[in-house]
């Protein structure tokens, strides 16, 4: 008799040793993608937030003096955002940058800016100026809208209720001097009935400027009109009709307003000498410059007659960084235990910082030089050499992941000799050709604009002409496409054209 062997699972314990990888997310680990992410202005500003809790952190001005604190010299040095060097000879493999023993790109652009040892400023406010008064140049600042309502207001309204009327109505303007809310709805919220604020409402669109206070663009421009003693039953149903001056409908028009062409044509050259927002006169925020990340500018031209390009990390917006080992040694040799531990928490902290905005620096020049390198055509030739580039593109040619190129190109931007450019704008998608060739959608759009551009009155280009005409340069394109393309133009379409052009 044979027995069948017994399988039962066992369950006792065993001891097995497995072999894994995983990425931990450090915390040093996120701040070096955010660092990577932020454009130099907002690097520099975090540099400034590390300066201030990390003591052995300092930064370098470009004198040769030291702290009283530190006798030796610094031993270890980065550059947050001026050292360009540090990447110059892997770029200079691809043929984007010289040698940098050849060509330096740490170049000092201070005396760019030297006004002269002892200058100083006179006249209009300087500090030099004897005549100055601050007293005088408190009372000469601008007001800001709210104010200057105000002071119209209280000349203008006698009683404490017409005055809680205009404040509310003055609360309630938009930026562009429009009420954000009807009429109705202050009254509502002020427990009035309608009539006695539209009374205070009617004085007050005449207020400086003219036409603040309205409900909508025609009682806007109706006020500004009204004081310029030109608001005539003509122009009044030109106001009732605007949607169809916007549509160049101007034939119609002068049906409406009975009226010739040349009265229309006077009427519409009056109407456009208007100020259709009059609150942007005041808190208008002034526009900020935009500041490149990246300095390109063109490299000497060679014995051959080429000439490549030099990029740098732009130093005005980056700061050079100490890590102050001498002060950390004075510090360290009499410190106690809680000390010591600290400083060594604060040095490793330096070191990473230090070497996470080389790191930085070394990424976006590499990535930037790729890009440079594609596009070389577009800084030579212009946009009609703009070619199609993806961050795939990039990625395999910089040997970096398509997140990491993602992050390098967003929020920074490039000077040029065309101009300044974010680094964004020189990935376009791709439009094929008639011959295999691809073409850049931002070079499409640009031609697009230069054939509307370059149209006759007499021959006004449908978008399907304007498809046919790329298509006969070798440009494969539908007329959605076309249209597309020309509403992101802001070129309005062939009938509204032919109006413009044709007005009578």
């Amino acid at each position: 008799m044979a027995f069948a062997p017994s399988f039962a699972p066992s369950f006792a314990p065993r001891l097995d040793l497995r072999q894994s990888q995983s990425l931990v997310m450090t915390p040093q680990l996120r701040q070096a993608i955010q660092l990577l992410q932020y454009s130099n202005l907002e690097a520099s500003a975090f540099i400034e937030e590390e300066l201030l809790k990390n003591p052995l952190l300092e930064r370098d001005d470009g004198g040769e003096t030291v702290s009283a604190l530190e006798p030796e010299a610094p031993a270890a040095a980065a550059d947050a955002g001026a050292d360009a060097g540090a990447d110059s000879a892997t770029l200079a493999e691809s043929g984007m940058l010289p040698e940098a023993d050849k060509a330096p790109l740490d170049i000092d652009f201070s005396n760019m800016y030297d006004s002269g040892p002892g200058a100083e400023i006179y006249g209009n406010g300087g500090v030099g100026d004897e005549d100055w008064n601050p007293l005088d140049a408190i009372g000469a600042e601008k007001p800001n809208l709210r104010e200057h309502l105000e002071q119209q207001a209280r000349l203008a309204f006698g009683t404490q209720g017409e005055l809680l009327i205009a404040a509310a109505l003055i609360a309630a303007l938009d930026p562009a001097g429009r009420l954000g809310e009807t009429p109705e709805a202050v009254a509502a919220a002020l427990g009035l009935a309608l009539a006695p604020l539209e009374a205070v409402r009617a004085k007050m669109l005449r207020f400086d400027p003219v036409g603040l206070f309205a409900t909508s663009l025609a009682e806007c421009l109706g006020a500004q009109l009204a004081e310029l003693n030109r608001c005539d039953p003509a122009m009044q149903a030109l106001l009732d009709h605007l949607e169809l001056l916007a549509r160049r409908e101007f034939k119609r028009l002068q049906e409406i307003c009975g009226v010739d062409a040349a009265d229309m044509a006077d009427m519409v050259a009056e109407i456009r000498r208007l100020d259709p927002k009059p609150g942007l006169r005041f808190d208008a925020e002034p526009l900020r410059p935009l500041i490149p990340d990246v300095l390109m500018r063109p490299a000497p031209v060679t014995a051959e007659g080429g000439s490549d390009w030099l990029l740098e990390i732009n130093p005005e917006t980056m700061p050079r960084l100490l890590i102050r080992r001498g002060f950390h040694g004075k510090i360290l040799a009499s410190a106690s235990r809680e000390t010591k531990s600290f400083l060594s928490e604060q040095m490793q902290s330096a070191a990473w910082l230090v070497k996470a905005l080389e790191s930085r620096a070394q990424t976006i020049l590499r990535v930037s030089a790729e890009i440079v390198r594609r596009q070389d055509g577009f800084f030579r030739h212009g946009i009609s050499h703009l070619r199609p580039l993806t961050l795939r593109d990039v990625a395999q040619e910089v040997e970096l992941h398509e997140s990491t190129i993602s992050r390098v190109t967003s929020n920074k931007s490039i000077a040029t000799p065309r101009g300044i450019f974010e680094l964004k704008f020189f990935f376009t998608t791709a439009l094929a050709g008639a011959n295999g060739e691809m073409h850049s959608a931002e070079t499409v759009r640009h031609r697009v604009g230069q054939i509307i551009a370059a149209e006759s009155p007499e021959t006004i280009l449908s978008d399907d002409a304007v498809a046919s005409l790329l298509q006969k340069e070798g440009i494969d394109i539908a007329r959605r496409t076309v249209a597309k393309y020309r509403e992101a133009l802001r070129i309005p379409g062939s009938a509204q054209r032919k109006r413009e052009k044709f007005p009578a």
